[in-house]
């Protein structure tokens, strides 16, 4: 055997080795997009079938749009999953069960819950004697991920309602003719109709949520697999740039539908202190808009204009307030850089804002039936 022949047996062993690497990466990963596709489409069956149920139940729980907030923000601690919640928001618009401001708090409740579910479940051990020094350590991230949320959802959702009540036609108007040609999705038709006519709309229900959770989870399998490392040096470079960061988190974000994986991918320079506070603030603040792109997937799948303006709401309104505290960036990181070190040096502290992360979302629907 000649040299050439080596070479040329040896190329096409590690051609077939980088195959049989990615072929399952790449199997999953459509798979997963499947799942949770046939997912939305089931959701919507379901919705729309079961929509007397629902709406009933919904009359009897949600009184405007603050217990509509609360009660997405509540829900989101039951599934730990806020994308999932989202989901539910749009389908339920596109029903006709909930109104546009419903659907509107109900997105904003479920990113903020998202970002609260990661203080509480950590703060279970953070609160107990003799570990709270690791605990603290460990949350570091987890807190600041939900204080920049918090101070961008909040004010996305005043400033949304104003919006909905003063321009609801103008935005209809502007967001009118969006679409996305979807057509080759009603191959899912079939297998919708016979589940949801062989289980019922209820059961059918709990299927759609099932296979969005399973989408999103072996989606994030995948993403596990994934080389972060190289992801990581091209990341770490930027971070020394405000604007530059803020892009990088919300392409990243974007791309993967996964804030477990942008976050992921910084957490081991976070936690290393390779980057510092001030470099991964802006970075997780595009992450926070950039994770809204699920959502606004779910209103073009289900093929809801109302369902779309209202996502771009969200997401137009979250970006102008995200530019706005990047252009105040100094005062900003050091407000939010305050109230962290406090929650993470005063147990008592904490403990309380721990109560204020339940309390605050039960008042939101109980207080309007008072």
């Amino acid at each position: 055997m000649t040299d050439s022949d080596e070479l040329t047996e040896a190329s096409t062993t590690r051609r077939r080795n980088r195959l049989l690497a990615i072929g399952p990466l790449w199997l999953g990963a459509i798979t997963s997009i499947l799942l949770f596709l046939f997912g939305i489409q089931l959701l919507g069956a379901a919705t729309e079938a079961a929509s007397p149920t629902i709406a009933r139940i919904h009359d009897q729980i949600v009184v405007g749009g603050g217990s509509a907030l609360g009660i997405s923000w509540l829900v989101t601690y039951g599934l730990t999953s806020g994308s999932v919640v989202a989901a539910l928001a749009v389908s339920l618009l596109s029903s006709g069960i909930v109104s546009t401001s419903g659907a509107f708090m109900m997105i904003v409740g479920s990113r903020i819950g998202a970002g609260a579910i990661v203080v509480l479940i950590g703060g279970l051990d953070y609160a107990q004697e003799g570990q709270i020094r690791s605990m603290r350590e460990s949350m570091s991230l987890g807190l600041l991920t939900f204080l920049i949320a918090l101070t961008v959802y909040v004010p996305t959702a005043i400033v949304g309602i104003v919006v909905l009540a003063t321009f609801r036609s103008e935005l209809f108007e502007a967001t009118r003719g969006l679409d996305l040609p979807l057509g080759a999705l009603e191959f899912f038709g079939p297998a919708v109709d016979a589940v949801t006519r062989a289980i019922g709309p209820r059961s059918a229900l709990v299927v759609a949520i099932a296979s969005l959770f399973a989408g999103l989870w072996l989606f994030d399998t995948v993403l596990e697999r994934v080389d972060t490392e190289t992801v990581r040096r091209h990341v770490f470079r930027h971070f020394g740039h405000v604007w530059t960061a803020f892009v990088v988190g919300l392409v990243i974000t974007a791309v993967t539908t996964s804030v477990a994986f942008s976050l992921g991918v910084v957490v081991p320079l976070y936690n290393r202190e390779f980057v510092k506070r001030e470099e991964i603030t802006p970075y997780v603040l595009g992450a926070n808009v950039g994770t809204l792109l699920d959502t606004l997937a779910v209103a073009f799948v289900l093929e809801t204009p109302a369902g779309v303006a209202v996502v771009l709401l969200v997401m137009g309104i979250a970006t102008a307030l995200t530019a706005l505290l990047l252009v105040a960036y100094d005062p900003y990181v050091s407000a939010i850089h305050a109230v962290q070190n406090r929650l993470l040096t005063d147990r008592r502290f904490f403990v309380g804002f721990l109560l204020v992360l339940v309390v605050v979302p039960v008042t939101l629907v109980v207080l309007p039936h008072l």
